[in-house]
C-alpha cells in the first residue's frame, strides 16, 4: 500500500470506522476489527481492494428516506494487524489512534498461536481487552 492510501484510509477509518475486537463465535476469544460503513458502495470497494474485508449490504427498512448502505468488516489477523500498521501513523481520532496501538503493540504477545491459554495468560488477555474497551 502507498504512503498515500494508507493516510487515506486512515481518515476514512477516522470518518467512518470503527477500530474494536469482536467475536467470530459465541465461545472464542475476542479478536481485532476494522469496520467501516457508507453509502458509497465505489468507496468501500476501493477500500476493500487494498485490505482484503468483506462487504455487507445493509437493511433498508425504508428505501423513500434513506440510502442502501454497506459495511466493509475486516476481520482476518494478518489483514487488520498489517492494516493498522499503515494507517496508525496517520489516524487522527484519539480514540482510534490509542486502540490502534494498544493492539499493534499487546495483541500478539497476549495471543498465543494455538490458541490454548494458562492461567496467567489468559488473565493477561482480559486484562488487555479490559484496557482496550476503557479507551
Amino acid at each position: 500500500m502507498e504512503t498515500w492510501e494508507a493516510a487515506y484510509i486512515a481518515g476514512i477509518i477516522d470518518g467512518e470506522g470503527t477500530v474494536t475486537f469482536t467475536r467470530l463465535h459465541e465461545k472464542e476469544h475476542r479478536r481485532p476489527c476494522i469496520t467501516i460503513a457508507s453509502t458509497d458502495k465505489e468507496l468501500l470497494d476501493y477500500v476493500q481492494k487494498l485490505t482484503k474485508g468483506t462487504i455487507n449490504n445493509k437493511k433498508n427498512y425504508n428505501p423513500k428516506r434513506h440510502k442502501d448502505s454497506y459495511t466493509l468488516t475486516i476481520k482476518n489477523k494478518e489483514n487488520v494487524l498489517n492494516l493498522l500498521m499503515d494507517v496508525t501513523p496517520f489516524l487522527r481520532v484519539d480514540k482510534k489512534k490509542n486502540r490502534a496501538l494498544l493492539i499493534l503493540e499487546n495483541y500478539e504477545k497476549v495471543t498465543p498461536r494455538n490458541g490454548k491459554y494458562n492461567e496467567d495468560l489468559l488473565k493477561r488477555k482480559l486484562m488487555f481487552e479490559e484496557c482496550f474497551f476503557q479507551i
